[in-house]
This record gives structure tokens, sequence and C-alpha cells, in this order.
């Protein structure tokens, strides 16, 4: 399937870079030098996923990245410098799904994309998972609680359909990494922690269903933990 790709940064090496080894590997690749161009092109090229840099000139990443967000679920993969910690958690919280620091491993930005990509891939079962009042209709992406919708991004909802199939089971963050994103460096459980903090706020009515175990990782309360 030839999947669609906007990549957006203002410098054209950048582009070059992260184009031809994309194309290579089958995918469509569309790009972008400032955010307006990265907007347009996304409203009519509807991309499959977006690669976001988020030093943009006048309409910075993070503004593309809240605009995306009120229009589309489509993933979405910064780009950043090491310097903009700040910035990385702030995109993460706005729901981008991970994120690679500058100078990047291009074989490893493309690992992190076919990832994101496989991941979000309609499945075919007919799940539906139920506890504690939460429930998660998988093909569908849908989450609810006591009947009430919830808005979460995909990677929220990746975790959330892990641990609810698995309740009791601690992950550890390097597991829940290589289950969701695809990859384990001990360097991203930030990320992890991010997704995991978005997630609890968002059920916050159904208590702590997610539970923090100390020194290990996340699990979702099953019948026999407390």
């Amino acid at each position: 399937m030839n999947r669609t790709i906007l990549v957006v940064d203002d410098e054209p090496n950048i582009l070059t870079l992260v184009q031809f080894p994309l194309e290579r590997e089958g995918y469509h690749v569309l790009t972008a030098l400032n955010g307006m161009e990265a907007l347009e092109l996304f409203r009519t090229q509807t991309p499959d996923l977006v690669v976001l840099d988020l030093m943009l000139p006048s309409l910075s990443g993070l503004e593309v990245l809240r605009q995306l967000r009120q229009e589309s679920n489509v993933p979405v993969m910064m780009l950043t410098a090491r310097k903009e910690e700040v910035d990385r958690i702030v995109g993460l919280e706005m729901g981008a799904d991970d994120y690679v620091v500058k100078p990047f491993s291009v074989r490893e930005l493309v690992a992190r994309i076919k990832a994101i990509l496989r991941r979000n891939t309609p499945s075919a079962s007919a799940d539906v998972l139920s506890m504690h009042g939460l429930t998660v209709e998988v093909p569908q992406h849908l989450v609810s609680y006591r009947g009430e919708p919830r808005h979460i991004t995909r990677k929220e909802f990746e975790i959330l359909t892990l641990l609810l199939s698995n309740p009791g089971r601690v992950f550890t963050r390097q597991q829940l990494l290589t289950e969701v994103w695809g990859y384990e460096i001990a360097d991203d459980t930030r990320t992890v922690n991010v997704h995991i903090k978005n997630l609890r706020e968002k059920l916050k009515e159904a208590g702590d269903l997610i539970e923090t175990v100390r020194g290990v990782g996340y699990r979702f309360k099953g019948h026999g933990t407390s």
C-alpha cells in the first residue's frame, strides 16, 4: 500500500535527507518548508503521517500541531533540537505520537515511521474490552466510561488497549515503547510517562485505573490488584 507522508522542515537539506530514504521504501512523500504550506498540503492531500519540525518560521510547529489535532487524528512525528525539551513535552501533551532529536539517524527515523504506520493499520478484529466501567471498542477506536465518550489520541488508545487487555500485568516503560512505538530506547521513557499522564487526566472520573508500580512500570487495575 502506497502510504503518503508529509515532511515539514524549513531546511531544504533536511527535507532531502528524509524524503529520498522514505521514497526508496515505497512511500509517497510530500514536503513543505513552512507551517502554512504544510497545513494547505495536509488539507488537500490527506497524508497518512506527518513528520513535523517544531522550529518553523512564521507559524511554529506547535501551532501547526494544534491545528492538525483540531482537524484530524493523523499520526505526527516531531523533529526537535536537543535544547527544545519543553517544546517536546508540550508537543506530546498536545497529541504528537513520537519525536526524534536532531541530529538524527535516518534509519531510526524510517524505522519509527514504519512502526507508527504499522500500528495504525485498521484491525479486522471485533474485540470489545470492558472493565471497571471503562469500555474500549478496538476496531472503531472508541473509548467510553459509563457510556460517556472519552477522546484520546492514537498512542493513548494503543497504551490503554494493551494495558486493558492484560489487567494486573505490569509493563515496564521499555516494554511499552516496544509494544506501542515499536522500539526500545531507555532515553525515550519520558515519552511513555507523558502519554500515561495525559491518559490518566482524560480518565480521571474512573479513578486510578492505571497504576504506577514504583521502580517497575504501569499496570491496569485488575480484579486481583489494589
